[in-house]
């Protein structure tokens, strides 16, 4: 190809647009916002289909970018997926002849390694490439292969893939994590569920998200007790069935839209519905602490803005501890406090690659290891920022909400990922917010 040519290429690539949500600050908050279906919960559930040959149907599972990977990571298994409705998906595992998660597909998100356990439970053996996902830092899975060892489970990694089997079947044995992972936790239920004999999980996750699997499963015909606490016990049964199930609210949805709330509602507040409060105990009470007057209404909660932010110190911890994954939202809130704020980021390590881009917005914060140390300001300024993960990229907009002026966000594919028209609920609420299409600042010289 000409040298003309290969430029006219390179400048035809320059053009093409990307998406960016851009928010005018100012305007108050009205009404009601209804979440989605739990993003971490429903991942979990496609994954588990793969454990009872034959169509199960999960309703309330959100329209989202991961809910699509994960769908094409059940195709390329051999399975066949019908979307009844925008939220009702028909999940086919009876042709599933398949035991290896492509590399294309797993790598873009690290819940994908939710399919080893069930794999090992269908097929006896699991190839998986090593998981991607937001860039949060390490995303080690030494204890799901440690857990699934102890099961019987032999492993080995090449080339960027884990290769698992149990040619010789998995056995019941008492498993101790080492931290209370939610991913080992819910992998070792799912291979545990047809292993010989009974399993016990000590110290597993508690989160709300393991309570709708293991609730699941157990509809299934798995012999699952002791989910939501440290100690989960799992009778192995010869073979399950497929089940109609709803998936759960999803808690860090509602969170972001609380603290929206919080930061902008007009006089009457706002009304956050379609999940349980007490799936976010520790964070509405951070919250209070704050003084943001939160009360709970059926199905979900009523927030009024606060007229004046109280600092406040958290630090992240798994369930019933405050999430990781609210961190970001209420870092926004503490940096308008009246006074200075803590937060421990106890969970990944690159967590506060946030705060760079909230400082830009005019907040003052300070890191120290794993300790961000927010100092209170009275007001954010409209800034050009990029999201730089998902819960971050969703605190950008929340804080653009009350900011002087325009806010852009961009590498908002982070938070499609999460967020089910993150946008158009805002706009339902009053927010002046839009998703438009620019030129690529990346391909700028």
């Amino acid at each position: 190809m000409c040298v003309a040519c290969r430029s006219s290429d390179r400048d035809q690539e320059r053009v093409q647009p990307v998406d960016i949500i851009r928010v005018q600050g100012g305007n108050a908050l009205s009404g009601t916002v209804h979440v989605s279906g739990a993003k971490n919960s429903a991942l979990k559930l496609m994954a588990a289909t793969l454990l009872a040959p034959g169509v199960t149907t999960l309703e309330n599972v959100p329209n989202i970018s991961d809910v699509h990977v994960m769908g094409k990571v059940l195709k390329g298994l051999g399975c066949s997926i019908e979307v009844a409705d925008e939220h009702t998906l028909k999940i086919d595992t009876s042709s599933a002849d398949s035991w290896e998660a492509p590399y294309n597909l797993v790598a873009k998100m690290r819940a994908s390694t939710a399919v080893m356990g069930p794999l090992l439970g269908r097929f006896g053996r699991a190839k998986i490439a090593m998981p991607g996902g937001c860039n949060l830092g390490a995303r080690k899975i030494d204890m799901h292969i440690l857990g699934l060892e102890a099961l019987g489970v032999s492993f080995d990694t090449q080339h960027g893939y884990i290769f698992a089997d149990a040619e010789d079947g998995m056995h019941g044995t008492v498993v101790t994590l080492e931290f209370a992972s939610v991913g080992a936790t819910e992998n070792l239920i799912m291979a545990a569920v047809r292993a010989k004999g009974t399993t016990i999980i000590d110290n597993a996750a508690r989160e709300p998200e393991i309570v709708d699997l293991a609730d699941m499963l157990n509809k299934m015909g798995a012999k699952i007790e002791g989910a939501g606490t440290p100690v989960v016990t799992i009778e192995g049964v010869d073979e399950l069935h497929p089940v109609t199930h709803r998936v759960i609210g999803d808690r860090i949805e509602a969170g972001t839209f609380i603290v929206a709330g919080a930061l902008a509602a007009g006089e009457d507040g706002i009304d956050i519905t379609g999940f349980n409060p007490h799936h976010l105990g520790m964070v509405l009470k951070k919250l209070e602490i704050m003084g943001i007057d939160i009360e709970r209404i059926p199905d979900g909660v009523h927030v009024r803005r606060a007229e004046r932010i109280a600092p406040v110190d958290i630090q992240t911890l798994p369930f019933p501890g405050f999430p990781t994954d609210m961190q970001a939202q209420v870092m926004v809130l503490s940096a308008l406090a009246d006074g200075n704020s803590v937060i421990t980021e106890n969970i990944f390590e690159n967590r506060f690659m946030f705060a760079s881009e909230l400082v830009r917005m005019g907040a003052q914060i300070r890191i120290e290891s794993h300790h961000a140390i927010v100092r209170g300001v009275d007001h954010f300024s409209g800034a050009q920022v990029v999201s730089p993960d998902l819960r971050g990229g969703a605190a950008l907009v929340v804080a653009g909400l009350v900011a002087e002026g325009e806010t852009d966000v961009s590498a908002i594919h982070h938070i499609d990922r999460g967020y089910e028209r993150f946008c158009e609920k805002l706009v339902g609420l009053g927010a002046r917010v839009d998703r438009v299409s620019v030129p690529d600042p990346s391909d700028e010289d």
